[in-house]
């Protein structure tokens, strides 16, 4: 499933903020970066690549930090995404503003051009193209997009006016103004990313969009109810990766047909075995008869027993789950095992290379 969106005119560019190191997501990001995750079978980064291309985005800088290399590595120049990648790294973090300013230096734009800015850990399904397009009508300075969400007082809130134009960026707080907050996608025109101070930390939600604002250039906000997803949590994560298989949101970068599972090459799964609720099997991983896996993403090479239980969970690379183990709402690590009779349940993370012994681990007692 795809999505059919008339392109930006012209030859849009963009930044892909990249360098964060996910710690929330930990230990899934011990040795690779977050947005380089496998979700539904293709890096995260690999759906942001294919919608940018498929709004006319044509050239993207990378915006680099945590494990740089590793980006050149996956994507290389991005001819197989039928783009143009650059690769701009920070030796020290520089922040929002810092890493804009520093990756716009391999921009090749004129200064009245739009750029756009995306953040390496956002799911979205909004039409990036009349993003940009509302923000070429109405000459902005930076066009950012809203979201809303049930409880904004977890997130920085962006009040806007009647015509759309940003009036403050306001702290969390227990009573926020409006349920639109900051989804991390950005237009900017790029003589203002210019401005941006070259070479120090600066963040653009406490510096540079207030400054604007009260330099009393026009920000705009463009407030859609699309699809949207912060995946910095394992929670989340395992949702965004269930969603795109389920088919909630489309990628054209999605390795197969939509549905209840998606099985990767080489993957062995018994005809006794239950995968549904989107869940994804890896690459050479095997999963036995009389196994449920629901809603979880099973990494390469990983073996799920007999009998095993596996429910809106990340199991890592060449991880093992015995017979009888229970794994609920939790992470196991690369390379791990989890021994028969465990319980991982409630957000429970077990770190790489470890081994549970039978019964080393249970929420409830012996039957």
């Amino acid at each position: 499933m795809t999505e059919n969106h008339p392109p930006v005119t012209g030859d849009l560019e963009a930044i892909l903020l990249v360098g964060g190191q996910g710690t929330r997501l930990r230990p899934m990001t011990l040795g690779v970066p977050k947005p380089l995750l496998p979700t539904a079978g293709v890096p995260f980064l690999a759906h942001q690549l294919a919608r940018a291309r498929a709004f006319g985005v044509r050239r993207i800088v990378f915006a680099t930090s945590y494990r740089a290399s590793m980006f050149c590595e996956a994507f290389g120049d991005g001819s197989a995404y039928g783009l143009s990648l650059e690769y701009m790294t920070e030796e020290q973090p520089l922040g929002t503003g810092g890493a804009i300013r520093n990756a716009a230096e391999a921009l090749t734009s004129p200064p009245d051009a739009p750029v756009l800015v995306l953040n390496g850990d956002i799911l979205s399904g909004h039409d990036i193209g009349d993003q940009v397009r509302t923000h070429v009508a109405r000459g902005a300075a930076v066009t950012l997009h809203l979201t809303e969400v049930e409880d904004p007082s977890r997130f920085g809130c962006v009040p806007t006016d009647e015509t759309g134009r940003v009036t403050a960026f306001l702290e969390k707080t227990p009573n926020p103004v409006t349920n639109r907050i900051n989804a991390g996608c950005y237009v900017f025109t790029r003589s203002v990313i210019d401005t941006i101070p070259y070479g120090r930390v600066v963040s653009v939600e406490r510096e540079t969009f207030p400054g604007l604002i009260e330099a009393g250039e026009l920000v705009l906000g463009y407030a859609d109810r699309s699809y949207w997803l912060d995946v910095g949590t394992p929670a989340a994560f395992v949702q965004g990766s269930r969603d795109l298989v389920l088919g909630r949101l489309a990628s054209p970068a999605l390795p197969g047909p939509t549905g209840e599972h998606l099985v990767l090459p080489g993957a062995q799964v018994s005809p006794e075995a239950k995968i549904s609720g989107g869940s994804v099997v890896g690459a050479r991983a095997v999963v036995e008869s009389g196994a449920n896996v629901s809603g979880s993403v099973l990494g390469d090479g990983c073996v799920i027993s007999s009998g095993a239980t596996v429910i809106d969970s990340v199991i890592g690379t060449g991880a093992r789950v015995a017979t009888g183990a229970v794994i609920r709402d939790a992470v196991v690590g690369d390379g791990a095992v989890v021994g028969p009779g465990n319980e991982l349940l409630a957000g429970t993370r077990l770190w790489p290379g470890v081994a549970l012994p039978e019964c080393a681990i249970r929420f409830s007692s012996d039957t």
